[in-house]
């Protein structure tokens, strides 16, 4: 007679199996082999409210592996998240139960996973959130985070970076479950890898458990030990059987194949339906919850509200005895309750943005108590030392200060951030130069389908980056961000947003919108170098509020308007000079346009752009990247940009090689502007 447990966790396998199978996609192997590990840890160790999945005390749990959906699903059927008929539905159009499954807290889906080693790192972030949470509202906030990754997520380079740094915190909050069941899409374990990984995360003080897997008791054992772990991270290293219960046509196993990993089982050389009956179900009915399941989780969670019910018992005895904490955990949770008072931040002109950055980070670093900033061993150089001075970094078991030091690990600290930002409660923030933005792609893009308000923070935004040469200059990273920006999520809004500011004044508005940014994650791109002034700081002080319209006039020269310049960066400071030049000796009209999101600009009513950009004059645009940076404002043809790498030189020789310098500007656009009939000059002589 099967326990209760197996029953449950083979009632898992069944519709995961039949969920591939209806919808001829999908990987079943895993989800049958992980099963028991998912069902242990959902109905005795993970704590939630089940009338309120969004509590913000709930245990966390995320999925790494997003192929193995569909064991997820199934669980998660068993607590009356989904439906049979949306199971029935796994893979199709309007369906809840996607491919790889998308953060829905209510559905207790707390990431969307895919990219092989980013969910497991969001762990980490939920992790740290959890302990920064802890260290100062105490045991109302204390949960656990739990990740669930596969042999494939421990292969990602990104898994090296999470280990280290958990490891190195000591979060003792975080248990990880390694599924290791030795089998991969295309080949065993064995012919890519023969690292000991028990060891590696032992040397990175890890506590490291390893089990049968597909043992109840084992993992029942092994969950126990883990939270019952102080001081470090715990890593329970299952050894599961791919395909657990999987037979053919004649009974005979066909556990531990390849081919179950990424098929239906009927294509895979196993039997579906005979699979289903050796594994108690109705291969004609398969999406069933067997009688004894269904009365067994009934209790379940009964007993899971129970438990919460009396937790935040206890919570609102806390909030009587200690209001104005609790007031202000309520606000760590609601971003619109963030107050800053931005009229307190004194800029000063022909500054870096780099540099205005780190003013208003020193000014946040005391004003906004829930704001955590890391650094990619970059702090002096980004300027993030302006906050760090004001608070102290995560150290082993210490998260009573806001900063976190990643080390030169790019990809993993924007993990990590994002981790943050999907637990709640805290402001993530993280800093490194703009052309490792590339070793943070995936990350971004995760965080922008998943709507997550992270804040990434880049400096050294072009070529001026100078004697460090081309491998440190970005040229068509802007380009990429502003692609990401045109894409838009599924609520229909622009998934991401990208803003370049010109000036200091410009860069804490850029800031002020993105505190503010509750509902996507937000890029802020800063120069090193000194930006000479645009205009007054007085008229600066007003234009820059137009920020939040994404662009906007900031120089208007001469009567009526015969040219319009546009850009964004340092390279509206360049323009205004262009502009009195053009003036001067040519007495033209010109209007000097910055941009610094194009996103937010065409976010604006029609009248408005048309306004700012009008459409039936002359415009040039320059940007220190790609050309096509800006195609979406000007004709590629009339703007100026780089079409190559850049070279090791002084950021003023660059400048002028690369016709940056406004006099240079000025000899790009006159044969132009002779063209257009807006000139008449002998260009010869």
């Amino acid at each position: 007679m099967k326990n209760i447990n197996t029953q449950a966790a083979d009632n898992i396998r069944i519709l995961a199996a039949a969920m591939v199978e209806k919808a001829k996609s999908g990987h079943p192997g895993g989800a049958m082999g992980g099963a028991d590990f998912i069902e242990i840890l959902y109905s005795e160790f993970l704590n939630f409210d089940p009338k309120d999945p969004s509590w913000h005390a709930r245990d966390r749990f995320f999925l790494d592996p997003g192929h193995m959906s569909a064991m997820l699903y199934g669980q998660l059927s068993l607590l009356n998240c989904f439906s049979m008929e949306e199971l029935k539905q796994f893979r199709q159009w309007g369906s809840p139960t996607s491919g790889h499954p998308e953060v829905d807290v209510h559905r207790m889906i707390e990431n969307t996973s895919g990219p092989l080693g980013q969910g497991h790192v969001f762990a980490v972030g939920s992790a740290i959130s959890e302990r920064f949470l802890q260290s100062r509202f105490g045991k109302t906030v204390e949960h656990k985070t739990y990740a669930y990754i596969s042999d494939g997520g421990i292969q990602e380079e990104i898994s090296q970076g999470a280990g280290r740094i958990a490891g190195h915190l000591g979060l003792s909050n975080l248990i990880m479950f390694y599924d290791a069941n030795d089998i991969q899409l295309s080949t065993t374990v064995e012919e890519v890898t023969t690292e000991d990984t028990a060891k590696k995360y032992e040397a990175w003080h890890w506590n490291v458990i390893t089990i049968d897997g597909n043992d109840p008791e084992a993992i029942r054992s092994a969950l126990k030990a883990a939270n019952s772990e102080k001081e470090r991270p715990t890593l329970i290293i299952g050894k599961t059987v791919m395909g657990k219960g999987a037979i053919d046509q004649e009974g005979q196993s066909f556990e531990g194949k390849c081919s179950t990993h990424g098929q239906p089982l009927s294509n895979s050389g196993a039997s579906f339906s005979e699979t289903i009956k050796k594994l108690g179900g109705n291969p004609e009915d398969p999406f069933q919850i067997f009688d004894e399941v269904k009365a067994h989780y009934a209790e379940v969670i009964k007993k899971k509200q129970a438990a919460a019910d009396e937790r935040k018992a206890q919570e609102e005895g806390w909030s009587k005895m200690y209001p104005e904490l609790a007031n202000k955990l309520v606000s760590f949770y609601d971003r619109k309750n963030t107050v800053v008072d931005w009229s307190n931040i004194t800029q000063t002109e022909g500054v870096a943005t780099r540099a205005a950055s780190g003013k208003v980070l020193a000014h946040l670093a005391t004003r906004v108590e829930n704001m955590i900033v890391a650094s990619a061993d970059l702090a002096d150089s980004d300027k993030t030392e302006a906050f760090l001075k004001k608070t102290t970094a995560f150290k082993k078991n210490d998260f009573k200060g806001a900063f976190l030091q990643a080390g030169v690990s790019e990809l993993t600290m924007a993990a990590i951030a994002v981790g943050m930002g999907l637990h709640g409660g805290v402001i993530p923030v993280c800093a490194t130069f703009f052309v490792f933005s590339d070793y943070m792609k995936p990350v971004i893009r995760i965080a922008s389908l998943m709507q997550t308000p992270v804040i990434f923070m880049w400096t050294h935004d072009s070529f001026r980056v100078g004697e460090d040469g081309p491998t440190h200059q970005p040229i068509e990273q802007e380009a990429q961000l502003r692609l990401l920006e045109q894409l838009k999520n599924h609520h229909g809004q622009r998934s991401f947003l990208a803003l370049r500011p010109a000036d200091a004044y410009e860069t804490t508005n850029a800031w002020k919108l993105a505190v503010e940014s509750a509902d996507r994650p937000v890029g802020l791109i800063f120069s090193r170098q000194n930006i000479p002034a645009i205009a007054s700081e007085e008229q600066r002080l007003k234009d820059a509020e137009f920020l939040n319209k994404g662009g906007y006039s900031v120089l208007e020269l001469g009567g009526s308007t015969d040219v319009q310049l546009i850009a964004n960066g340092s390279e509206v400071s360049t323009l205004s000079s262009v502009a009195v030049l053009l003036n001067k000796n040519y007495g033209l009209g010109i209007k000097v346009i910055s941009v610094p999101s194009e996103g937010l600009f065409r976010d604006q009513d029609k009248e408005y752009q048309e306004e700012v950009l009008d459409k039936n004059i002359p415009t040039f645009g320059l940007t220190a990247g790609l050309p096509v940076t800006l195609a979406g404002l000007v004709d590629i043809n009339n703007i100026h940009g780089l079409t190559h790498f850049g070279y090791s030189a002084p950021a003023a020789t660059l400048d002028h090689e690369f016709g940056y310098t406004p006099d240079r500007v000025v000899e790009w656009l006159l044969p132009q502007l002779q063209n257009e009939g807006i000139v008449e000059m002998d260009l010869s002589k």
